[in-house]
């Protein structure tokens, strides 16, 4: 029988295309403004408004997500976004809810973007890549300069009107070797309660496009990336479960439960997660925008259409048939699925290509977190809070730190327990 995407799938809208304020050394969107030479890149009133109609009348569900990244969208100005809600009131179906969500660098947050924000209920992702030092050393405006002072205050400025935000974070070959640093400020002194991050996993190509096999020098390795959501993990699950809500875990979590993550990049299939670009082109996913995974465009055929197209059938189905039996028989499969296939391009130990580049880490946390995920799985199908777990770590580090450094470790692994479990604080 066919394979079908079922009706419900997120689409990421570009209005402005690749164009952003700032000149981030590490973006793989930049380059994308090539395959649009000689546009405004500036999305037409005539595309969003088929746009907005287009999401709402292919969702089979009761809620539909309008989703704004980029580039840097409010570079659209703030009448772009008010006229989009405009158009949601008009094509709005009864009993239908309506999310927002933009990822924003910050630069151009203000009193009224942050008033518009509050009334229409936006969720905002605010980019920001840790203390200053560290953020400013990438995350820089056309003249070189950081950007950091400018992102604390859209956070400030987020924060005096209440609206919802949570933190982005990409982590990369400068601030890796940061992550309680990194973890602690955003907690700490940006009182951040949803943070997510995200590996920065540069091809090293003249093309900007998924090719080849070789990194950038700013791109984190496998280790060092398993080894920087472990030092946070065991921070966060020792005393801030219930408290802050990190993606990775969260979805670590789900997979541990038996439901699909929310994260489309630890689901077995993808394919439901696409973009937009700024003149209605649709791509296959936000990190293909590329010319072999044009699906289409939405002013020549209906989005419906093309999201159940053979091509993006195909593409969501690859993700497992393209699998290698290394990863087919890794005993941490159900929570990883070989991650997002934009990064499967070294070979496994027996030489079958397509492993994921940052197996390496992936593997290593994921097994470092089964014991603690089994603990709270049990909670959750209790009826119980997930965040006992902290008083369950107090009790057992106590324990161990004491009398049994040198004995097996808690987790079951063999390993003693201080170069397991107690490793990262010892």
């Amino acid at each position: 029988m066919k394979n079908t995407i079922p009706q419900y799938f997120h689409v990421l809208a570009k209005p402005t295309g690749a164009i952003c304020n700032l000149d981030c050394k590490y973006c793989f969107f930049l380059s994308k403004e090539m395959l649009y030479p000689g546009s405004r890149f500036r999305m037409a009133d005539k595309l969003l408004e088929e746009y907005i109609k287009q999401m709402i009348d292919s969702q089979e569900t009761n809620e539909v997500f309008i989703s704004w990244q980029g580039g840097e969208p409010t570079l659209m100005g703030i009448d772009f976004f008010k006229r989009s809600i405009e158009l949601e009131e008009k094509y709005r179906k009864p009993g239908m809810t309506i999310s927002h969500t933009m990822q924003t660098n910050g630069i151009l947050i203000d009193d009224e973007w942050c008033e518009f924000f509050k009334k229409n209920n936006y969720l905002i992702g605010l980019s920001i890549d840790g203390t200053k030092e560290l953020h400013d050393f990438y995350r820089v405006d056309k003249g070189g300069h950081g950007s950091f002072d400018k992102v604390i205050r859209a956070a400030n400025l987020m924060d005096k009107h209440k609206v919802d935000f949570n933190l982005l974070t990409t982590v990369h070959a400068h601030n890796v070797d940061y992550p309680l640093e990194i973890y602690r400020f955003f907690r700490d002194e940006m009182k951040a309660r949803f943070i997510q991050f995200i590996p920065i996993v540069e091809r090293d190509n003249d093309t900007g496009f998924q090719e080849g096999n070789e990194v950038t020098d700013r791109s984190v390795s496998a280790e060092k990336w398993g080894n920087f959501l472990i030092k946070i993990y065991d921070e966060w699950v020792r005393r801030d479960v219930g408290e802050v809500y990190v993606q990775m875990f969260d979805a670590a979590l789900a997979s541990w439960y038996g439901v699909d993550p929310a994260m489309c990049i630890f689901v077995e299939k993808c394919g439901k997660a696409l973009a937009l670009e700024h003149n209605g082109d649709l791509y296959c996913c936000d990190h293909f925008v590329e010319p072999k995974y044009l699906l289409g465009n939405i002013l020549e055929n209906s989005m419906s259409e093309l999201v159940n197209s053979e091509k993006q059938i195909k593409f969501g189905n690859d993700k497992l048939e393209t699998l290698p039996d290394y990863c087919m028989k890794c005993e941490v499969r159900f929570a990883c699925h070989g991650e997002c296939p934009k990064n499967r391009f070294i070979n496994t130990p027996d030489g079958e290509p397509g492993l994921n580049y940052l197996c390496e880490g992936y593997m290593k946390f994921f097994k470092h977190i089964d014991y603690s995920m089994k603990f709270m799985v049990q909670k959750l199908k209790a009826d119980q809070a997930p965040s006992d777990i902290v008083n369950h770590y107090a009790k057992l580090d106590k324990e161990y730190t004491q009398a049994k450094r040198n004995y097996p470790c808690y987790c079951g692994s063999g390993k003693k327990f201080k170069n397991c479990h107690g490793s990262s604080f010892l």
